[in-house]
């Protein structure tokens, strides 16, 4: 599915999507619409009832949606797309499998529009994807590239009243920016123009497997823009093609920041980005806090000048980015003074990075998490509960309830229990109740002036919810 003529040919066909509304299928979705693909779906929180508002918002803007039974599943022309979790039990399945329909994964699907495309920037890492791919498609759409972005969080710069859900750009198919997962070993699918490599850490899989797909990832790509501040990153160079290298500590980066040059600005904050090829350095102003960000900045800006822009316009760009629902997402403050604040984390790496952006600031911190899954937990949990007990103080306390679990296999026994008492026995302080609302409830006993509230998760679009609720309760 290489080149165009491929392609076309591909989307002139019906599409279903099975879990439209997920954070990987329905960007995609759009971008299929945006091009004139009939594209219709199901998901399974549709049938349970879960943010109705956004299905809703979904049916107006053109999708069909049907019950997740298979009766949306009518003609051997539909190509079904599935993530890559879906149990061949699931009725859609069953029923494309009876019909002789061709089955893509999404990331095979989405695959085929970035290799397709003249230029390709993909975006990978353990850490940081999404908000680099949010900043590079901000910065591409400045500079009149008229980028497609195909991302897995809601850019707040693309927001309109028609498309709340701006998890996608759908811009030439000349220019395709998107995050490229390892998680299920699809980045291999991949041939990148230019590849971003933000971090490598401990997520969904051994390190032995991740430096394997990070390695040949890099040497897929024609130009690698790539973290040399990380020390595993910094590992996998020999397999690199044409490097661009970046990072705020490590002097022989390429493109860093002055030292000394960050200033704190309450919510965000500013910085000199350098140029060590031609001396110059740009002013940087940021509306998002914490180092993490400003290494996400640095990293956009790299992608961006290996892909043609100019670093100064790069720079001045970011100075209008507005963030990405969700991450370190600023609920309100209440007339008691206790921040509510939604964010993203849910490996051991982003839960340290904001931890550390609340910890740079005064108040006490009370984390409500959510896991993603039994089989996340399964893998990273022990770090998991290392990272709270060494990030938070001695007066903040983490809440945890029960996995997110939606249906399906999964082994359901190891639970959260395990992970609030490894903290116990880290020297944290932790809670476990087996619900959500429970843990509402707890936090609204705790919270006292001056106090900051992070609920953290993903998978879960009703989190955000659950977070606005929690603000009006306080």
């Amino acid at each position: 599915m290489s080149d165009f003529a491929d392609l076309t040919d591909l989307l002139s066909r019906p599409f279903f999507f099975c879990g439209l509304g997920g954070s990987g299928m329905l960007p995609l979705a759009q971008i299929l619409q945006a091009r004139g693909t009939q594209v219709e779906g199901s998901d399974r929180s549709y049938d349970q009832g879960r943010t109705p508002d956004k299905f809703a918002q979904l049916t107006r803007q053109g999708f069909v949606l049907w019950p997740q039974d298979g009766t949306g599943v009518r003609s051997p022309e539909q190509v079904l797309v599935t993530s890559a979790a879906v149990e061949g039990t699931v009725p859609e399945v069953v029923r494309a499998a009876e019909l002789g329909c061709l089955r893509m994964s999404r990331a095979e699907l989405n695959a085929a529009l970035f290799n397709a495309a003249d230029l390709g920037i993909a975006v990978a890492g353990t850490s940081g994807k999404s908000t680099v791919t949010g900043m590079l498609g901000w910065i591409l759409h400045v500079a009149g590239r008229s980028p497609t972005v195909m991302n897995g969080a809601v850019m707040k710069n693309f927001i309109t009243a028609e498309r709340p859900h701006a998890s996608s750009v759908a811009g030439s198919h000349e220019l395709y920016v998107s995050e490229v997962d390892e998680s299920d070993g699809s980045i291999a699918l991949y041939r990148p123009a230019v590849g971003l490599l933000l971090n490598v850490s401990l997520d969904h899989m051994p390190m032995e497997e991740l430096r394997e797909l990070f390695s040949n990832y890099l040497a897929a790509s024609e130009v690698a823009v790539v973290n040399i501040d990380d020390a595993e990153v910094l590992e996998l160079l020999p397999a690199a093609n044409t490097v661009l290298t970046f990072g705020i500590s490590e002097p022989l980066a390429q493109l860093g920041i002055a030292p000394d040059s960050v200033v704190g600005t309450g919510p965000g904050q500013s910085a000199t980005v350098i140029d060590r090829e031609s001396g110059a350095d740009y002013p940087l102003t940021l509306s998002m806090p914490g180092r993490h960000n400003l290494a996400n900045a640095l990293a956009a800006i790299a992608g961006a000048v290996g892909a043609g822009v100019e670093v100064g316009a790069a720079v001045a760009a970011l100075g209008s980015f507005s963030g990405l629902a969700r991450r370190f997402d600023i609920v309100g403050t209440s007339a008691a003074g206790v921040t509510v604040i939604d964010d993203f984390g849910h490996n051991p790496e982003k839960c340290a990075a904001t931890l550390r952006t609340l910890n740079s600031q005064p108040g006490r911190v009370l984390v409500f998490f959510q896991p993603h899954g039994y089989g996340p937990l399964q893998q990273m949990g022990t770090e998991l509960a290392q990272t709270f007990a060494r990030e938070l103080r001695s007066d903040d306390m983490v809440l945890m309830c029960d996995p997110v679990y939606f249906g399906g296999t999964v082994n359901r026994s190891q639970g959260a229990e395990r992970i609030v008492r490894l903290i116990e026995e880290a020297g944290g302080r932790a809670e476990y109740m087996p619900t959500r609302e429970e843990c509402g409830d707890r936090l609204v006993e705790l919270a006292q002036p001056g106090d900051r509230i992070v609920v953290m998760g993903a998978r879960d679009d009703t989190l955000s919810g659950f977070a606005r609720a929690l603000l009006d309760r306080l």
